[in-house]
């Protein structure tokens, strides 16, 4: 293989890797002039690959979607990764899910060398996909587009509908796409809000790219995980409730941290806080995290309510009763 040929394909290969590349960096990372990377950019359009240019001192390359499908560079890993994944996809409660990503797996495996294709069965029969069940549908077109701006780090203007029907216009920056129980959420810092919010996938109606990039907001990995599993324990609930602590507001935002989402003020020195679960024993669960000498009031339902107060008031008697006898 020429040299010319193995440096377009090395172009190639990083293009395919970020949505845009500033042409210095790319002459930098293959070691050439950014006349020689223009050059190659030309024999990747004449193969059939589409890559926007754009002049200027931020400008550079991408690469387009184009009218037909050209070849892609894949390592083993990726391959093998690709692989697998389309297999669980096929499981997964996708849009077409079930006959795109097989049509799509069987293409795929027809070309993977023999040692490959063994190591895609062996971990594909090791790996158990989550049952699905009633699933709210996810658009894989939308999910896409959005980790792709996620990678990029560019902004999205997008259409979301909430719970309650409303249909509105969001222009975010998407941070992290995770997926919790049986939905997906995106994590992205809300423009219009200048805070952080939380949207389930399945209510993103469709997405549009601004082609403005942003700068990463600084964000742990465990703030990721705990802003999306409170988003997902806003959902709809068996047993829902309210608790009205004697706490005012900015206090208990301070206490709670992101777990104080949803609460309001009722005047000036109490918090009306929503919670919830799956049971009683669930949703009393929420309710030990109100700090301790906070009083409070809830609305916990019936007969949640009773079985709550019986379980309560075993708890106090086991408390106050002689422990038992060291076991021997």
């Amino acid at each position: 293989m020429s040299d010319t040929t193995s440096r377009a394909l090395a172009l190639l290969n990083l293009l395919q890797t970020h949505r845009h590349w500033p042409g210095t960096e790319l002459a930098s990372r293959l070691g050439v002039t950014e006349r020689t990377v223009r050059r190659d950019v030309d024999r990747l359009r004449e193969l059939g690959y589409r890559v926007e240019s754009t002049p200027g001192a931020a400008g550079g390359y991408r690469l387009e979607a184009g009218s037909a499908v050209p070849p892609l560079l894949l390592t083993d890993d990726e391959a093998v990764t690709m692989a697998i994944g389309l297999r669980v996809a096929a499981t997964q409660q996708l849009v077409g899910g079930a006959e795109v990503t097989l049509t799509a797996l069987a293409k795929l495996e027809q070309v993977l060398p023999s040692a490959l294709r063994q190591r895609v069965n062996a971990l594909a029969a090791a790996v158990q996909p989550p049952r699905i069940g009633d699933a709210p549908v996810v658009s894989p077109v939308v999910l896409g587009e959005i980790a792709l701006a996620t990678r990029d780090h560019e902004r999205l203007r997008m259409r979301y509908v909430d719970g309650a029907g409303a249909e509105s216009v969001r222009r975010v920056e998407p941070h992290a796409l995770a997926p919790s129980g049986r939905k997906w959420f995106l994590l992205c810092w809300d423009l219009d809000r200048d805070d952080w919010r939380t949207f389930r996938v399945d209510r993103i109606v469709s997405v549009e790219h601004t082609r403005v990039l942003f700068t990463r907001r600084e964000i742990s990995t465990e703030e990721i995980d705990e802003r999306v599993l409170i988003a997902a324990s806003w959902s709809p609930q068996k047993i829902e409730a309210d608790a009205v602590m004697q706490l005012p507001f900015p206090e208990m935002q301070d206490m709670f941290g992101p777990w104080s989402e949803g609460a309001t003020p009722e005047g000036e020195n109490r918090t009306r806080w929503p919670f919830g679960g799956s049971d009683w024993r669930e949703a009393m669960y929420a309710l030990l995290w109100i700090p301790e000498g906070v009083e409070y009031t809830t609305s916990f339902p019936e007969p949640h309510r009773a079985e709550l107060r019986e379980s309560v008031q075993r708890l106090l008697r086991a408390l106050d009763a002689p422990a038992p006898d060291p076991r021997d």
